[in-house]
């Protein structure tokens, strides 16, 4: 093998999948980086930014990695005073459910403030709640700190602004594995290498994937509290939204943590009836694992939204 196919080989890391047609998701993710500022520019409608999460075929669920640098996933974008304000509302009005930090934080904390300086969030205080606020107030994406350990990773601060239906503070202080005790056949299946690949991240990249689902709602703030509405068989399609989760992990390498980033994207599903991008969503949800649609809170629903998907 030369040198320039051994470079090519190496650009994406890939955990296995439950499914082997892995490589255009490979490719998906690794274009991220490049296309991610679609956004920005304005350039991009949305169904060629849906038609980016949904791979030909059946559904398939991957742990597959692209690689981006901090700015282009970290970076201020043209939704910044939108998203900024509204990450400060739910911070003023219920900080508890939003921001949770362990004393284990600090140092992690620290490093986070030499990355936030690349992107003109110069953190303000060395007071380590502060420092998790700071963050949570400046910063777009929602972000998860992970101390790595003998027992592997675990959650030891966050700022969780726009969760899809789950809850920060039952979540702080426990080990990536329990976390994701409540994803299907995750840790069965791929819980071991996504252990071994939290060990061995290389710093200096910001490695990146996305997680879809759908939602009744176009609210960023999904917390259970809130109670948004559910996806049932009587839903139209006007009330179904693709929610994505684009998600990014930096190593914070003199702390032995790693910083954990979400931003969402949502696009409204009505008028993709009968589209390219409407059947390929239809395939998918008809050919989802039935454990996988009631974890996504999808499962009521499913048929319905195959249906109306298939005009």
């Amino acid at each position: 093998m030369t040198g320039g196919e051994k470079s090519k080989r190496t650009r994406s890391l890939i955990l296995p999948t439950l499914n082997p047609a892995r490589e255009a998701i490979r490719n998906r993710n690794s274009a991220y980086a490049a296309e991610r500022f679609d956004r920005v520019k304005g350039l991009c409608d949305s169904a060629i930014v849906l038609a980016r999460y949904l791979a030909d075929g059946p559904y398939q669920f991957s742990m597959a990695f692209g690689r981006g640098t901090f700015n282009e996933f970290w970076g201020v974008t043209s939704e910044n005073t939108e998203i900024l304000n509204e990450r400060r509302r739910w911070l003023r009005e219920d900080e508890g459910r939003y921001l949770a930090v362990l004393p284990e934080a600090e140092e992690l904390l620290k490093e986070a403030r030499e990355l936030g300086d690349q992107v003109n969030s110069p953190l303000d205080t060395t007071k380590i709640h502060s420092a998790a606020r700071f963050f949570g107030e400046h910063w777009e994406p929602d972000y998860l700190l992970l101390k790595r350990g003998a027992d592997g990773a675990r959650l030891v601060c966050g700022c969780v602004c726009f969760p899809s239906s789950w809850a920060l503070e039952e979540k702080i202080g426990r080990p990536i594995g329990e976390i994701h005790d409540v994803v299907p056949a995750l840790n069965s299946t791929v819980g071991r290498q996504i252990q071994t690949f939290l060990e061995r991240l290389k710093p200096g990249i910001s490695w990146l994937r996305s997680n879809w689902g759908l939602s009744r709602s176009a609210e960023r703030n999904q917390h259970p509290i809130r109670k948004t509405p559910r996806l049932d068989k009587s839903v139209t399609l006007s009330e179904v939204f693709f929610r994505v989760e684009e998600q990014s992990l930096v190593a914070l390498p003199k702390s032995d943590g790693i910083l954990f980033g979400i931003r969402l994207r949502i696009i409204p599903l009505e008028g993709y009836a009968g589209t390219v991008e409407g059947l390929k969503l239809a395939t998918a949800l008809e050919t989802m694992p039935e454990p996988m649609a009631v974890y996504k809170g999808l499962a009521p629903a499913r048929l319905r939204i195959i249906s109306l998907l298939r005009g």
